[in-house]
């Protein structure tokens, strides 16, 4: 296997060329910095959005700029991270499901968050990869498991549902898989995946949260303090019908 600073001929890399990663790999903001914003699992896709930003014999702090694929999310990768000139590819196609083909695959997509719970794990921003997740990272990589792509973050996954304008008291109105979003008046920063009667899967912080994936409660008299704390910020409701189609979202 070749690394992307040695044996490819430089005149692959360029922007606008597709590739296939070829092991897990963290991605994050920026050119410099530590900021973790999403993991990249082996096998995933991603373009290349601009040349690189240092010297290109270089062999070390070097990252590019990407669009993943499958949710369209930007974000910077190591140079350090293996693929092979094999990997370069031609041409990608999102895969499309019916709605009525995403209904019949909620129930495993549950059953996952369910096992993933049961593993040792903690809160971890920008955690896709597990056993370590951040809220909308474990809705995203529970949904893909059944080869359903939504956006990264819950703001985007908020705007990429169809709303359900529910609040905690009109629970009629939800079924197994809708995802459950919170946050403030201006912005949704929190989200969960609906199981029934009431209770949802999210992986939630060490402050008001469980610092892990575990199992709450749409109720305003609960009286367990995350449930509590998170019924308190609930901005609403949505279904996924579709899949993502890979384009980049603000």
């Amino acid at each position: 296997m070749m690394t992307l600073g040695a044996s490819i001929d430089k005149g692959l890399i360029s922007p606008g060329t597709f590739w296939q990663i070829q092991s897990d790999a963290n991605a994050y903001g920026g050119a410099v910095g530590d900021e973790l914003v999403t993991q990249v699992a082996e096998g995933r896709r991603f373009q290349l959005i601009e040349p690189f930003s240092k010297d290109f014999e270089a062999k070390n702090d070097i990252r590019f700029k990407v669009r993943l694929l499958e949710d369209g999310y930007l974000c910077w990768l190591d140079l350090a991270d293996l693929i092979c000139s094999e990997c370069l590819q031609t041409f990608w196609e999102p895969l499309s499901l019916k709605d009525h083909e995403i209904q019949q695959r909620l129930q495993s997509v549950v059953t996952w968050v369910e096992k993933a719970s049961r593993r040792n794990n903690k809160y971890l921003w920008g955690g896709t990869l597990g056993p370590d997740f951040d809220c909308s990272g474990l809705v995203q990589t529970a949904f893909a498991s059944e080869g359903i792509w939504l956006p990264r973050d819950a703001y985007q996954q908020e705007r990429f549902c169809d709303s359900l304008f529910a609040s905690p008291s009109e629970l009629e109105l939800l079924r197994l898989g809708d995802l459950i979003f919170f946050g403030t008046q201006e912005r949704c920063d929190h989200v969960g995946i609906y199981v029934g009667q009431g209770f949802y899967w999210h992986s939630s912080g060490k402050v008001h949260g469980r610092n892990g994936i575990g199992s709450d409660q749409l109720d305003p008299k609960s009286k367990n303090h995350v449930s509590s704390y998170y019924c308190a910020k609930f901005r609403g409701a949505g279904r996924v019908n579709r899949c993502h189609d890979g384009t980049s979202l603000p």
